[in-house]
């Protein structure tokens, strides 16, 4: 009875104290209860990932978008570097000298790029793993501690 109440949804007034339901009905309401509350929290995660999801694809095309729009600036800031050099050399050598420069910064960045990734590899959470370790540890020596 208390199920059909349940799922048929009568007034809480209306159904019969918890106090005069047998144990097994009880845990079985339980059983159904859990279950419906955990189908309803995964459908929350769900929709809440799915909102989050289409954020996060948006905030990935702007990013893109703003991407493209500093390199066509970068390239106008280029453009402008040549032409202040020309005034005073040719342009083929002013368009070198920047080229020089800017390949001088990127090789200046590849080199310390390369050293942080050779400190940050291997890519092993390795405090995680030592304290994970010591737990297994804790826990094996907790077991033989309790065997009779």
């Amino acid at each position: 009875m208390a199920t059909s109440d349940l799922q048929s949804g009568a007034p809480y007034s209306q159904r019969p104290p918890a106090s005069e339901k047998p144990l097994a009905e009880l845990g079985g309401d339980l059983a159904r209860q859990m279950t419906s509350l955990v189908h309803h929290e995964i459908e929350l995660a769900k929709a809440e990932m799915s909102e989050k999801g289409k954020q996060a694809g948006v905030g990935a095309g702007m990013f893109g978008a703003s991407g493209a729009l500093a390199a066509f600036g970068f390239g106008c800031v280029t453009a402008c570097f040549v032409a202040a050099l020309q005034v005073a050399m040719p342009v083929w050598l002013a368009a070198l000298i920047v080229a020089v420069v800017y390949l001088a910064v990127a090789g200046v960045l590849a080199f310390l790029g390369r050293r942080r990734i050779r400190q940050a590899t291997p890519p092993v959470p390795e405090a995680a793993v030592e304290s994970t370790k010591e737990d297994v540890e804790w826990l094996k020596t907790r077991a033989k501690s309790a065997r009779p």
